[in-house]
């Protein structure tokens, strides 16, 4: 998940980039806590008033759609998703232009879609999510702290990993060098086990 990610010449941003298996996704976040929301196909409104977060959240999708298909040299779908605060959230009869949900179902939302990409295309599109040139036109900028940021999670991701494999190895040693005297102790008994009753006969 990338935060505040720049986009284009400005300082326009995008709330939220999320990449994962069951997708990418431009999310954008609204605050209307405490006031009624009502969506329907190509309208948010907010006590009854018309906003822009439908149409502008659809330019956003189709924006990063571009930026990150020409980073990855190949078709890369960005889906937009609404993200609204609200003390009611109510639908009308048309399906809305884009996902709008409440902050609370975002995270199963996303995680109970099928799944469209590999763990090696997650990775790949994490990367080209991390770098500034694949959504802005200044690719470098001195205080840049996206990129940066972004790279160390993923580091501290990767140290952790690596971490619980070497602790599952070391504990799959540990096992084979008990089974072994445990093995060659059953034998023996079975070997003392055999000559009794031999004798007993």
């Amino acid at each position: 998940m990338l935060h505040a990610v720049p986009v284009g010449k400005s300082t326009t941003d995008i709330d939220h980039v999320v990449v994962g298996p069951t997708g990418v996704f431009s999310i954008n976040t609204k605050n209307h806590s405490g006031q009624k929301v009502g969506v329907g196909g190509r309208m948010l409104t907010v006590n009854g008033q018309r906003t822009p977060h439908m149409h502008r959240a659809l330019a956003e999708g189709e924006r990063a759609t571009r930026l990150l298909s020409a980073a990855a040299r190949g078709p890369i779908l960005v889906q937009p998703v609404l993200v609204v605060a609200a003390a009611s959230l109510k639908f009308g009869k048309t399906a809305p232009a884009v996902v709008t949900v409440d902050p609370r179902q975002i995270g199963a939302w996303i995680r109970d879609l099928p799944r469209v990409h590999s763990d090696e295309a997650v990775r790949f599109l994490s990367m080209l999510a991390e770098e500034r040139g694949t959504w802005h036109v200044e690719a470098v900028v001195v205080n840049d702290t996206l990129r940066h940021v972004q790279r160390f999670e993923r580091l501290g991701r990767d140290i952790g990993q690596a971490a619980a494999r070497k602790r599952l190895m070391r504990r799959a040693v540990v096992v084979a060098a008990l089974a072994l005297p445990a093995g060659a102790l059953l034998g023996y008994w079975w070997a003392i086990a055999g000559a009794a009753l031999s004798a007993s006969s």
